[in-house]
């Protein structure tokens, strides 16, 4: 993998880590090998050896959003690593043959137009925290690494989130993922 600095995260399943595994789901499709805990590694860090699976993702550039829908979400985003936000969803997603013959504007209008995505997420924001990674160019067996945070009050708008997107037409083209929910201890300062 060419050197691509702090965009590139990797999630690596194992027996260290400060995410503490409460359950990985399949959703769709095979799920991965059950691990105790999850470690977050950005850039080059150097990664345990003792992992069951490695998933790596990098930070991109916004796709299928407008830029009024841009500044909203970046206005609205809060950032991750709060103290607060001990919950964290990491949704590994990969997509039909379908899907990536469609062209670009094709799929903004699955995802934004008839799926409405984007305007149902802003609905959860700043209270779950969100990033998407993408691995379908760097050769991963995901298309999408979806990671998200919260504190335990927002857990039932969390769930509302996601069964509010797995009922859309974008997801009718998803053909693996895999739900993986993670606790760990409050930061201190």
């Amino acid at each position: 993998m060419k050197n691509l600095g702090d965009r590139l995260i990797r999630f690596v399943g194992g027996s260290t880590g400060v995410w503490q595994v409460m359950r990985i789901h399949p959703v769709l499709g095979e799920v991965l090998p059950q691990v105790r805990k999850v470690a977050v590694y950005r850039g080059n860090e150097g990664l345990s050896p003792e992992s069951k699976w490695t998933l790596s993702g990098v930070i991109s550039n916004a796709r299928y959003v407008e830029r009024p829908e841009q500044k909203e979400l970046a206005s609205k985003q809060a950032p991750l690593g709060r103290s607060e936000a001990t919950l964290a969803a990491l949704i590994p997603i990969r997509k039909t043959t379908a899907w990536w013959s469609l062209t670009q504007e094709e799929r903004r209008d699955i995802f934004e137009r008839k799926s409405h995505h984007i305007a149902e997420g802003i609905k959860y924001l700043p209270p779950v925290a969100r990033q998407l990674y993408h691995s379908r160019d760097i050769g991963e067996p995901f298309d999408f690494l979806t990671w998200f945070e919260y504190a335990p009050q927002y857990s039932d708008a969390f769930e509302d989130l996601v069964r509010t997107l797995r009922k859309t037409e974008e997801w009718r083209y998803v053909d693996r993922e895999v739900d993986i929910r993670l606790m760990r201890e409050p930061l201190t300062s």
